[in-house]
């Protein structure tokens, strides 16, 4: 689009790789030069106090948002009362494209196998899967129940094309136990998933934050088979545009790192 309005090739394109031109080279330089003086301005008018912070946009799926956010905005009420966040819960795969479009400032994510060169990623920790069982089902009576203990359940599983990390690792947790499923539905939402276990229709395994997304007739309990393997665990990252410019959206993410150690340790 900026080569369309400006009449000017700024990439060399070929099949395997796209590099500046000259032109595009002195066009970049002096769009830095802009950018370092717009932030030193923005700088000097947020120490003088004549700007208000505008509203931080984070993105955070399901069960980050339940478990994860509520935290991070009491955090931030103690340490940064006038830091403002917009909360957008969704899906990893509507989240990156709402960053990278740039109607989101950071977005909390599963991370996927193939990074957007476009992107930051800042690892922040595993989530412990759980499985998620009808209250009045005989095994909610047990602490802790292993993958044995539930393979003769019909099992709600995550469609896979949106949720990829929970679906894989139900599978792959049956597998390392030499068993398989019997799927008796899939479902795309995690809500609909525990009001699919209220009803009495399965178990599923879902992320343990899942369990502050309130259902009725709905046992959670640990699994015996998860062990420090990051593979049996499901990743949250912190993502945000690689080359875009935002001191509140920094301080964020600096506050969210601290909390998330805190929560770790």
């Amino acid at each position: 689009m900026l080569e369309d309005e400006l009449g000017v090739p700024l990439f060399e394109r070929t099949t395997r790789t796209v590099s500046l031109t000259p032109e595009g080279q002195e066009f970049a330089a002096e769009a830095r030069h802009i950018l370092d003086n717009l932030e030193s301005l923005a700088g000097r008018f947020r120490r003088e106090g004549r700007v208000s912070h505008r509203p931080v946009r984070l993105g955070a799926i399901d069960s980050a948002a339940a478990g994860l956010v509520p935290e991070l905005l009491a955090e931030l009420r103690s340490t940064r009362p006038s830091t403002t966040v917009i909360l957008t819960e969704d899906k990893s795969i509507r989240l990156l494209p709402k960053l990278l479009s740039g109607s989101l400032d950071l977005a909390i994510v599963r991370p996927g196998a193939a990074p957007n060169p476009r992107l930051t990623s800042m690892h922040l920790l595993y989530e412990t899967p759980v499985v998620a069982i009808h209250g009045d089902h005989p095994l909610a009576g047990k602490e802790r129940l292993t993958v044995t203990d539930i393979a003769e359940l019909p099992m709600i599983v995550p469609e896979r094309r949106s949720r990829p990390h929970s679906h894989d690792l139900t599978i792959k947790l049956f597998e390392e136990a030499g068993l398989v499923p019997t799927i008796a539905q899939i479902a795309e939402e995690k809500q609909t998933i525990l009001n699919m276990v209220a009803a009495g229709i399965g178990a599923a395994i879902v992320p343990r934050w899942s369990s502050r997304l309130v259902q009725s007739g709905v046992a959670f309990r640990k699994l015996s088979d998860i062990s420090d393997t990051q593979s049996r665990r499901l990743p949250l990252a912190l993502v945000w545009q690689k080359n875009v410019r935002d001191g509140d959206r920094d301080r964020l993410a600096d506050v969210l790192q601290t909390l998330v150690g805190r929560l770790a340790a």
